[in-house]
C-alpha cells in the first residue's frame, strides 16, 4: 500500500514538472516579466484528483452529490465484506489442513488450483473497489468533472 501511495505521488510530481518546466524555462529565455508558477492551491488539487495529467484548471460539478458519494462508500465497504467472505468460505479452508499434512506435490498444486478462481474474483473487487467507487467518490467530493477523460 505505502508503495502504491509512493508510485502515485512520484507519477503525479513528474507530470506535475513536466508541464510547468517548460513554461519557466520559456519565459525566463524570453525574458518576459511575468513567469506563471502555478499556486500551492492548484498543486494540492492535482494530489487529490484522480488524474496523472497536471493542469491548472479542470472542469468542475457545480455541486458535490452526497448520495453518489455514500453510494461510492456503501460499495467499497461492501466489496471488502464480499472480499472477506470469499476469502474465509473458499480459500483459508483450502490452506487449513496443509501444515498437519506431509508435503506433497499433488495436494500443493490442487490448493493452488482450488484458490485461483476466489483469487481472481477478490483481484477483480479490490480493482472495482479502489479504481471505480473510491476514486469516483474522491472526485465527488472535489467536484472533478473530467471523469471520461481517458475514455
Amino acid at each position: 500500500l505505502l508503495l502504491a501511495l509512493q508510485v502515485r505521488l512520484v507519477m503525479k510530481a513528474y507530470s506535475f514538472i513536466r508541464e510547468n518546466v517548460p513554461r519557466v524555462l520559456s519565459s525566463v529565455k524570453d525574458k518576459s516579466g511575468t513567469v506563471h508558477i502555478p499556486r500551492i492551491s492548484q498543486y494540492l488539487y492535482f494530489l487529490f484528483a484522480p488524474t496523472l495529467i497536471y493542469r491548472d484548471n479542470y472542469p468542475r460539478n457545480p455541486t458535490i452529490r452526497w448520495g453518489y458519494v455514500a453510494t461510492k462508500f456503501a460499495q467499497v465497504l461492501g466489496s471488502l465484506f464480499y472480499a472477506y467472505y470469499i476469502f474465509v468460505r473458499l480459500c483459508i479452508p483450502q490452506f487449513r489442513n496443509s501444515s498437519q499434512e506431509t508435503f506433497n506435490l499433488r495436494g500443493l498444486v490442487l490448493c493452488i488450483f482450488n484458490s485461483i478462481l476466489p483469487g481472481v474474483l477478490i483481484l477483480f473487487l479490490a480493482f472495482f473497489a479502489f479504481l471505480h467507487c473510491w476514486l469516483n467518490a474522491f472526485a465527488e467530493m472535489l467536484r472533478f468533472a473530467d471523469r471520461m477523460f481517458y475514455k
